[in-house]
């Protein structure tokens, strides 16, 4: 579809910086014992509301969440040890292509499937209206979830990539948006992100009315993606402390510690690692409620590539200024547009500059970034926007490095390491 090959690169001439491997040290508060801490919290909830007996559905999203398998495995266990027939169900809107076999398989990427967490995952797309708000807006649920005695909402807590609130990415909107499949999801966003500070909370309220959730399981991690929370919540409080669990997860996310950067390359997007497929938190730049969002000033953002886990779904794609012919040839525009489609933002989808190879993309946005005067470009290279704990720099950022008590470098400069097409090895996962 696309070929970038004979664009006459201006900028040409310019030489790239070398590049100091750096640590960006953060706090890093874990849960030790997951898989007790589980069991223990789901004894206690069984001591005060029995579940034996009961058949519970169990949220699985399509977010990276860390050891995601290993808590869902740990949670069916825990509550068929108490008695109960636990099942899974994918909740996460439009992802996997607004399928159900694709959902069932955005699950399977992540460890999840029937002989793994040792119960059935029931996916389907189909959904029943459960509450409808005072203004008419019929409220959406997953029909095998709605079937279920109970249900156990699972999801990570942290801020939204689209919206400021008390209620963000998390439980609440695990309810509203998760469960309410592609149909729930299209008829929220057709309110637009402007009103969802207000209309995640009130559609969950409305859930939590009238569908037996069994309980929250809060998940927070920390800026090296460990679980640093976990926390089983009875759902008359499932609201109230999600609300605070979100400002925990503001105060332990990551961000870039350095003052100003002209060029920032990004090795990968995806939906696995933020709804945006890079987080506006560390970026600033969002396809919607920009000005809601503050980071380190960057000049032009360069996108190489997508995540395996995002299925070619390019989401937020459109906020970068230059990306390359195999970012381009990564998508897959079915999963990609519905996803834009169902949030009513085209922004996040549209094409930015494209060059042929990594090197053309990284040397036009340098070319895009030169001011007035010569001075040694800034510039630096991330894996993705979770990954933030190992990251590189340019050399102009030395003096800085060293006077900052959270950078350290921890490897001598550096030539970008291209091969003979023009592409980088990816920078290495963080353990």
């Amino acid at each position: 579809m696309f070929n970038v090959e004979k664009v006459r690169l201006a900028g040409a001439d310019i030489r790239l910086p070398r590049m100091i491997p750096i640590e960006q040290r953060f706090a890093d508060p874990t849960v030790a014992d997951l898989e007790g801490t589980i069991r223990g919290q789901v004894a206690e909830h069984d001591r005060i509301r029995p579940v034996s007996g009961k058949r519970i559905a169990i949220t699985a999203g399509s977010r990276g969440v860390a050891q995601i398998d290993r808590i869902v495995a740990t949670l069916v266990d825990a509550l068929v040890n108490h008695g109960a027939k636990p099942f899974v169900v994918p909740a996460m809107g439009s992802h996997g292509g607004a399928t159900a076999e694709g959902q069932r398989q955005v699950l399977a990427e992540y460890g999840i499937t029937e002989q793994t967490v040792g119960a059935p995952v029931v996916s389907s797309m189909e959904t029943v209206v459960v509450a409808e708000l005072p203004d008419g807006t019929p409220v959406h649920l997953d029909a095998e979830a709605a079937q279920a005695d109970g249900v156990v909402v699972l999801g990570r807590v942290k801020p939204h990539t689209d919206f400021r609130g008390t209620h963000e990415s998390g439980l609440a909107k695990m309810i509203a948006i998760g469960l309410g499949k592609h149909r729930g999801a299209t008829v929220l966003h057709s309110h637009g992100f402007e009103k969802f500070d207000t209309l995640i909370p009130e559609v969950a309220r409305a859930v939590l009315d009238v569908v037996p959730i069994e309980f929250g399981m809060a998940v927070v991690e920390n800026a090296y993606e460990h679980v640093a929370h976990l926390e089983l919540v009875e759902p008359e409080r499932l609201l109230d402390r999600e609300a605070e669990l979100l400002e925990e997860a503001k105060r332990l996310m990551p961000t870039l510690l350095v003052s100003d950067i002209d060029v920032l390359v990004v090795d990968e997007i995806g939906k696995d690692i933020s709804g945006a497929g890079m987080d506006p938190n560390i970026t600033g730049r969002a396809p919607v409620n920009s000005d809601k969002f503050h980071a380190v000033p960057i000049k032009r953002i360069v996108v190489l590539g997508l995540t395996e886990h995002t299925n070619g779904n390019a989401c937020g794609l459109g906020v970068a200024d230059v990306t390359t012919q195999r970012c381009l040839d990564q998508i897959e525009f079915g999963s990609f547009y519905t996803n834009s489609l169902t949030s009513g933002v085209p922004d996040g989808a549209r094409i930015p500059m494209a060059l042929a190879n990594d090197r053309d993309a990284i040397v036009a946005a340098l070319h895009l970034s030169r001011g007035p005067q010569d001075r040694p470009a800034k510039v630096v290279r991330i894996r993705n926007t979770l990954s933030l704990s190992r990251i590189e720099v340019s050399e102009s950022y030395a003096q800085e490095v060293a006077d900052h008590p959270d950078l350290v470098a921890v490897g001598e400069p550096h030539d970008w390491a291209f091969d003979d097409t023009g592409t980088l090895p990816p920078l290495p996962p963080i353990h």
